[in-house]
């Protein structure tokens, strides 16, 4: 006897610097996804409590209901297994945070024919990978890199630069904590946070003057 046809999994995933758009794009992919009479489900970071804790919100303000969840592998248990195979669409946001990002989506999509929505930071505030967003670049079907408006220039901003002195990589902030820059002004002010903290060294003048001329 022939198998069910299933329909077979997807991954898609929107990666850019802070306030590129990646939640609003995610929000409208999941939105006509369930307007099409699919069933949808978003998942986030218990760590973000920026706006909610249980909705994902925008910049400007749009929310969308979500379950906030420490990883990603809790999410069937947490909904109940017969609840998650109905779902047809997971939309995942701030997925830098999801330490079992490659793991879920290759069960999401390989073995339980889900259409899985990632939207997340792909580098941090010193233009490194952050966490496992680009691990699943080899698994996706589309990738959708944004970008938005530097802060300093209004060109286009590719990078996110961190405006406090704080040095861990996750530090969950807005506006206040971070800005998007274009290559020049990240430049910029990576070069002039170099010169002030020599400044304060025991090299002194010497160290400022070495910068300087970079």
């Amino acid at each position: 006897m022939a198998a069910p046809y299933r329909r077979p999994g997807e991954v898609h995933v929107i990666v850019g610097p802070m306030f590129a758009g990646k939640s609003t794009a995610l929000l409208r992919r999941i939105t006509a996804e369930s307007d099409s009479g699919r069933t949808v489900a978003m998942i986030k970071s218990s760590k973000d409590t920026r706006y909610a804790v249980d909705a994902v919100v925008t910049h400007d303000g749009t929310k969308f209901p979500c379950w906030p969840l420490p990883d990603l592998l809790s999410f069937k248990l947490k909904i109940g297994a017969n609840a998650y195979q109905k779902v047809d669409v997971i939309g995942i946001d701030e997925a830098q945070f999801f330490g079992d990002l490659y793991e879920f989506c290759c069960a999401a999509a390989d073995l339980d024919g889900k259409t899985v929505v990632v939207a997340g930071l792909d580098g941090d505030y010193l233009r490194r990978s952050f966490g496992s967003v680009l691990d699943i670049i080899p698994l996706a079907d589309t990738v959708t890199k944004l970008t938005a408006r530097c802060e300093l220039c209004g060109k286009r901003a590719f990078f996110t630069l961190r405006k406090t002195g704080d040095q861990q990589t996750e530090l969950i902030g807005g506006a206040d904590v971070y800005m998007p820059v274009c290559r020049l002004h990240y430049g910029n002010e990576q070069r002039g946070a170099s010169v002030e903290a020599a400044s304060g060294s025991k090299f002194g003048d010497a160290a400022v003057e070495e910068l300087q001329k970079c």
